[in-house]
């Protein structure tokens, strides 16, 4: 067959920038996604539009940006120079074509490769840019990236600046819908980087007076064990950092604004740093990890031309923080020692009460040695022929190119973890199959992730042990039955992860997977429902008498029908922390049984004459 195949000059084609774009989306934007995931694409399109606003504000014009989503459609606003009427077109629609090329222009900013609005233009069904500047404006618009409207500059008496507006494209986002949690974390992370900023997001203002501090103190879930310390070097190098009762390390770090979900170069900077200051002014040689435990950091910096691992810029690579410059590690490392140390010298208390929870990490981690040691060579025994754990190819902590989409499906008992592993795309997802309900966690301590089996292998299979930098997979799923059973299992797991590894649902990593309840089918069509609702309306739909389905549980849904609930119309919950304290939640929910929970319960209790006469109701 290969033999017929003809390969001459027919067969090469060159594409122009808006195909190439929308061909391989995920080179621009990363993975698609419908919403549901704090780095699904809409979320990298929004972002790049934000980011041109922030660095004209960053290099001194305008202090505020309006914007405003209605349904699917953005509007973003900023009043600073306005793109020069000459080139509005081309901003927008050349690749490698924009103001981020002149250093004098942009010195510091987020985006460097003159690839940002491109992207949004291409991937957008609509898109329209509008610049105002000194008195005059100039109007584009555009579909899937091709201009469809070029209107002549005209006189204008409104404000300088830019207006970007559009409508990704469904095509590509299937059944896309925007989160403001979502949105609003990432506006929070634009203002805790730029005070002064004000920004406007559907009539909510964000704006913030402290920087890096009220960002710390707005993710705190747990009582700092001392005052917040926040060290600043200008407007380039920005810490804050304290210290909680959580396991592992957590933090949130930036460069030129973005946020490095994944780290870098200067986040080891920092952690290497902090390690070797404390140990100078304690005079101890204490191990790395008990001075990092439960450590709660945020990290700015501000450098020339960075690299990154990648166009979503997830990643700092940069060894440099200019062209010629010192090293990113030394900088970083000289600012924290001098400041740090000083910082401990003239608060005592705080050095004090530093001192003491390093100390209790060192007996804590030396009480667990031992056990530690046996339970991971059980663990690498175990990775040989893992029957709990069917694998896939492509991991989150390598350099695949759909590294964004590894998935692992944490699934209760064999029937159902047998159907997925069925229908699961081998490349991408994986499944870890629990026995039975887990075990109840809450007021428990770390030793018991390694006298547990199925604790310690489900940590071994998701290389968290030592924090998030080697995670396997971007996607941690519940997959458990809609029944009180799986309810239950989901909420034991829910407290396994707060407990011991919080920074994974901080990160949004961690998901719930929703099934269909009910399968609504005629001869010629077939509707999945989720909800009882969906279920109504798929019946009206379909006309008299459908065949009506209820599932009962995963393993009832056979591989093949499966396969259409795991590909790409999966459906996925993010599991989201708002601003409430771990300890007190974990409390409420899975502590002794307490008034307050019993009074909770009872008074969302339904009695079956309450669901008829809804049902009912529901029917006039």
């Amino acid at each position: 067959m290969a033999e017929n195949i003809i390969y001459d000059e027919t067969s090469i084609r060159s594409l122009d920038w808006k195909e190439h774009i929308r061909l391989r989306p995920g080179m621009y934007i990363g993975k698609l996604g419908d919403g549901n995931a704090y780095d699904d694409g809409i979320y990298v399109l929004l972002k790049e539009v934000i980011d041109n606003c922030i660095d004209e504000y960053v290099m001194g014009h305008g202090k505020s940006i309006e914007i405003k989503i209605t349904d699917k459609e953005v509007m973003v606003r900023d009043y600073g120079r306005g793109i020069p009427l000459g080139k509005v077109i081309d901003c927008v629609s050349r690749i490698n074509t924009g103001g981020k090329y002149d250093s004098q222009a942009f010195q510091k900013s987020v985006g460097l490769n003159g690839v940002g609005t491109k992207a949004v233009n291409a991937l957008s069904d609509f898109f329209k840019v509008q610049s105002i500047r000194d008195g005059k404006t100039k109007v584009a618009e555009f579909r899937k990236g091709v201009l469809v409207q070029d209107e002549k500059e005209k006189a204008c008496d409104l404000k300088n600046g830019t207006i970007i507006s559009f409508t990704p494209d469904e095509s590509i986002f299937n059944n896309f819908h925007f989160k403001s949690e979502f949105i609003e974390n990432q506006l929070w992370n634009y203002v805790y980087l730029n005070i002064g900023l004000k920004i406007y997001f559907n009539g909510q203002k964000f704006e913030s007076e402290k920087g890096l501090y009220d960002l710390l103190s707005k993710n705190l879930n747990d009582a700092p064990l001392y005052p917040i310390i926040h060290l600043r070097e200008g407007k380039d190098l920005e810490v804050a950092l304290t210290h909680t009762t959580q396991y592992g390390e957590e933090y949130f770090s930036f460069v030129n604004g973005q946020h490095t979900t994944q780290g870098g170069t200067h986040q080891a900077a920092f952690r290497e740093a902090f390690v070797k200051t404390i140990r100078e002014f304690y005079k101890r040689e204490f191990d790395a990890s008990d001075i990092r435990a439960s450590i709660v950091a945020a990290l700015s910096v501000r450098i020339q031309e960075p690299v990154f691992e990648s166009q979503t810029k997830t990643k700092l690579g940069s060894q440099v923080i200019a062209p010629s410059g010192p090293s990113l590690r030394t900088w970083i490392n000289d600012f924290i020692k001098n400041s740090l140390d000083n910082y401990l010298h003239k608060n005592p208390e705080t050095a004090d009460a530093l001192l003491k929870k390093i100390l209790q990490s060192e007996r804590e981690r030396k009480d667990i040695a031992g056990i530690r040691k046996l339970a991971n060579e059980r663990a690498k025994r175990a990775n040989l022929h893992n029957r709990k754990l069917r694998d896939c190819r492509v991991h989150f902590n390598s350099k695949h190119e759909d590294k964004l989409n590894s998935t692992i499906f944490i699934t209760e008992g064999d029937s159902a973890s047998g159907s997925i592993t069925k229908a699961r795309n081998v490349n991408t997802q994986a499944v870890f199959s629990l026995k039975g309900k887990p075990l109840n966690c809450y007021g428990l301590t770390k030793k018991i992730v390694y006298e547990n089996e199925e604790f310690n292998l489900l940590q071994n299979a998701l290389n968290i042990e030592d924090g998030l930098e080697n995670l396997r997979y971007n996607r941690v799923v519940l997959s458990t039955d809609a029944d009180v059973d799986g309810m239950h299992i989901r909420l034991l797991m829910l407290t396994f992860f707060l407990q011991f590894f919080p920074d994974l649902v901080k990160n949004g990593h961690l998901y719930i997977l929703q099934t269909p309840l009910f399968r609504v089918r005629n001869k010629k069509e077939t509707i999945y429902c989720y909800s009882e609702d969906e279920r109504k309306k798929a019946t009206e739909k379909l006309g008299p008498k459908p065949e009506i389905t209820r599932f009962k549980g995963l393993g009832e849904i056979s591989p093949d029908e499966f396969g259409n609930f795991i590909g790409k119309d999966i459906r996925l919950e993010p599991v989201m922390l708002k601003e409430v304290s771990i300890p007190k939640l974990l409390e409420y929910f899975m502590g002794k049984n307490t008034p307050e929970r019993q009074e909770f319960i009872l008074g969302k209790l339904r009695v079956e004459k309450d669901v008829v006469e809804d049902d009912r109701i529901s029917k006039i």
